[in-house]
């Protein structure tokens, strides 16, 4: 496989976007006409301070998460400083605000430096050194070594060190893995079946014109793993960048409704302060209702990645049990393929918490709506 082809890979990313409007049920008291301009005595600044501080909460949990999980080395270490911060709750808007913290440091992750020792990470978390202990061994050295040998290994070491595992395997004829049919016809399932888009871009290059059974090794023994790697890093790119904008945005649209309901108090015009207040809180609304979509769908990929993942891990374990051989070609799957379950797993379960946030806001900011209604 190309050393091109798996930087190309591993520098791709995402972005998704969606939006609906979701049913919510108004209060009670909702209905009870208002005979002043004034908001309701029973209308409190502590319901507006208490979404501000379940906002808030959110954010901060959400920037925990990329400092946790976040793929990028500099995001993750901005996001520990922003949560260390000793302003608070205004540091963690401010970093995921546009231009903040959290984009300044997606930018120097962007840098050359940064995604070539991204990159060899990454090689070093998908090549075990009993299939590739070439490969392995070299990008251990460059991960230690300079700026100078870290781009060396992109360039070109990788590329160098795969050919001589090949070589290797290739002379190791009393190890020698067989590609049964059955494997064969299993990579061309996950070629055109499986969730996620990088392994099966994999599968599909294993299966290329010209390939042939060490092609599909290495699909087994590294790329199926290092596909999945960049599935992962994908989907936790994409909603990180996605869910910086929807807090920045809802923290923006509940700011113009509180201005907008408290102008409703001795407005000469109250028709007009009504409507601006109603238009202000319904978009609101909306926003968190798209937020609540959005989520609603990257629960959906998740939970289909990771029972996709259990039933590898499965796989892996009947062919053990199978007895096909100590060094069979599902060998190097077995142990990713759980741990990638227990990671969409969690992804599945941050993204139902995610949507049920942005639902909790959609019901608030309807109740904000039904408040200021004539």
């Amino acid at each position: 496989m190309s050393r091109q082809w798996w930087v190309a890979q591993a520098l791709a990313a995402g972005m998704l976007a969606g939006g609906i409007a979701v049913a919510g049920v108004a209060p009670a008291w909702a209905d009870v006409p208002t005979v002043t301009a004034a908001v309701p005595a029973a209308q409190p600044a502590d319901q507006l301070a208490s979404l501000r501080s379940a906002a808030a909460e959110d954010a901060r949990n959400r920037v925990h998460y990329y400092a946790l999980y976040h793929p990028a080395a500099e995001v993750r270490t901005s996001a520990w400083n922003a949560l260390r911060n000793s302003r608070g709750d205004e540091a963690i808007t401010e970093w995921l605000a546009p231009g903040g913290g959290f984009d300044y440091a997606k930018q120097r992750a962007r840098d050359t430096r940064a995604r070539n020792k991204a990159y060899i990470e990454r090689v070093v978390r998908t090549h075990t050194p009993e299939f590739s202990p070439q490969v392995r061994a070299a990008a251990e050295r460059a991960l230690k070594g300079s700026v100078a040998e870290q781009a060396a290994f992109v360039k070109s070491g990788y590329a160098e060190a795969q050919q001589r595992d090949r070589a290797a395997r290739e002379a190791d004829t009393q190890h020698k893995l067989e590609v049964a049919a059955k494997d064969r016809e299993f990579v061309s399932s996950l070629a055109e079946h499986d969730p996620g888009e990088q392994v099966r871009t994999a599968a599909q290059w294993a299966l290329r014109a010209g390939a042939g059974d060490a092609d599909v090794v290495e699909f087994y023994g590294y790329g199926w793993v290092t596909g999945g790697a960049l599935d992962l890093e994908e989907y936790r790119t994409r909603i990180a960048d996605a869910e910086a904008v929807r807090h920045s945005t809802l923290n923006r649209l509940i700011d113009e409704a509180a201005a907008a309901e408290k102008a409703l108090q001795g407005s000469a015009d109250a028709a007009k302060a009504r409507a601006e207040a109603e238009r202000a809180w319904k978009a609101v609304a909306d926003h968190a209702a798209a937020a609540q979509l959005a989520w609603l769908a990257e629960q959906a990929a998740a939970r289909a990645q990771a029972e996709n993942w259990q039933n590898v891990a499965n796989a892996a374990k009947a062919a053990k049990a199978a007895k096909e051989s100590a060094d069979g070609i599902w060998k190097n799957i077995g142990d990713p393929a759980a741990a990638n379950q227990d990671a969409w797993a969690r992804e599945q379960s941050g993204a139902g918490d995610a949507a049920a946030f942005w639902k909790d806001m959609f019901t608030r900011a309807q109740d904000g709506e039904n408040r200021v209604k004539g």
